[in-house]
């Protein structure tokens, strides 16, 4: 059976990995990127793909660079026949890719030349995109550049979370894979190169996109939520004396029907509409946001309801979060 060094780090990389060795693929070698501490308390944590090969047994390296003469002759050692990678989160140079005899191969969580990059599955569901998939590419010393071996297409539903797809999409890598392996292993594909026109980028999440701009429309806003869970998470930066506090949003969706009263003069975006039974309704650029589920800062998750019962200032025309200038030329207005 083929040798295969397998390349990956999160959770989305695991079952590909399961899948290899239920099919009887020798993997001599996983490599995947060093514990980094996590949580508040900073705590060394192994990322999910060691955890998984430790627990079948298998040798572990866990390079701070890839590109490092040492860890180009530790996979050299290994003998691959093919480097399979999944969310590995390195970039790797152009020995490395020609070292096996079959060459490199990708599991990129989108439809290539769809969302290169380090967060595609973030970025679709941010951009409102209504299917996504898993593309199986040759790698090249280009990012995610390289000719697509197979695809496999799935729809992204309305509710969907970003942790909720790629669980999904793991399982998607997963079958792609093992269906396609041999075959490429054997010749019998030839590889077909993107269509550098039509390429997107996806870039990987900084702070500022984790920060819920209310000038947005709510259905906007939903998503850029659904895009963020779990992890990173969601906030939106409340008004106060104190200054302004982030608060975690693990719920929320835009209020149904017309949360705002049509006889009322507009109010600005982040203003409080009313609290309802499950949650607290905000205006919203265009329409409304209902949160149901926050974590105020320092505190546990709650209802958005028990959270307003603790302020019992909070009425309906109170202004509770900081915007921007909102602008109604802003490509996301729509």
């Amino acid at each position: 059976m083929t040798r295969v060094v397998y390349m990956g780090t999160p959770a989305y990389a695991v079952p590909a990995l399961e899948g290899l060795l239920a099919a009887g693929y020798e993997v001599p070698l996983v490599v995947t990127q060093p514990d980094r501490p996590v949580g508040r308390a900073k705590r060394l944590t192994p990322p999910p793909v060691k955890e998984k090969a430790v627990r079948f047994g298998l040798d572990v390296f866990q390079p701070e660079r890839i590109r490092d003469e040492a860890a180009l002759e530790r996979i050299r050692a290994a003998a691959p026949e093919i480097i399979v990678t999944a969310a590995y989160g390195q970039f790797l140079p152009r020995r490395l890719l020609e070292l096996p005899p079959k060459g490199a191969l990708n599991l990129h969580a989108s439809l290539l030349p769809l969302y290169r990059g380090g967060a595609p599955i973030q970025r679709a569901i941010m951009d409102g995109a209504q299917e996504t998939g898993v593309t199986l590419m040759v790698m090249v010393p280009k990012m995610d550049a390289g000719p697509i071996v197979a695809q496999v297409k799935t729809a992204i539903g309305p509710r969907e979370t970003a942790g909720a797809l790629t669980a999904r999409l793991a399982e998607l890598a997963r079958d792609l894979l093992l269906d396609t392996l041999p075959a490429y292993v054997s010749g019998r594909i030839d590889p077909v190169p993107q269509d550098e026109a039509a390429a997107t980028f996806a870039p990987n999440l900084t702070r500022a996109d984790e920060r819920l701009d209310f000038c947005l429309p709510a259905e906007v806003l939903f998503r850029r939520l659904r895009a963020l869970l779990p992890e990173p998470g969601a906030y939106l930066p409340l008004l106060g004396t104190d200054g302004t506090r982030p608060v975690k949003i693990w719920w929320a969706e835009p209020a149904e029907g017309n949360a705002l009263d049509a006889e009322r003069a507009p109010v600005p975006p982040g203003t409080l509409i009313r609290l309802a039974p499950d949650g607290i309704i905000l205006s919203a650029g265009r329409g409304a946001l209902k949160l149901i589920e926050v974590q105020p800062p320092g505190k546990r998750r709650m209802s958005a309801r028990e959270w307003a019962n603790g302020q019992p200032h909070w009425k309906a025309g109170l202004r509770l979060v900081q915007t921007e200038n909102c602008n109604p030329e802003d490509p996301n207005a729509g």
